[in-house]
């Protein structure tokens, strides 16, 4: 599988507090980063998968709301994890 459990460790570690941090928005900011760059090379491949497409935009929409609970709590930690990710916006 594309995410083990030391997959979603290393993610936890490097943005949250600690690596058994996962309820903070960064670390699951950065959950749903790495699962929709996943997502979107496997729609590269099949084009048609269109199940994997809605759980795309689905997970888009998560993330969205995310940062924008986190932009409304703190902007500077809002600013971090968007340069930190490399995200639009």
């Amino acid at each position: 599988m594309y995410l083990d459990s030391a997959k979603k460790q290393e993610i936890f570690e490097k943005y949250g507090k600690s690596n058994t941090d996962t309820g903070s928005p960064e670390a699951q900011i950065a959950l749903f980063s790495y699962r929709i760059s996943h997502l979107t090379e496997h729609l590269k491949l099949h084009r048609k998968d269109y199940t994997t497409e809605r759980s795309l935009t689905k997970l888009v929409g998560k993330r969205r709301a995310l940062l924008t609970y986190l932009k409304d709590r703190d902007i500077e930690r809002y600013r971090a994890i968007v340069k930190a990710l490399g995200l639009r916006k």
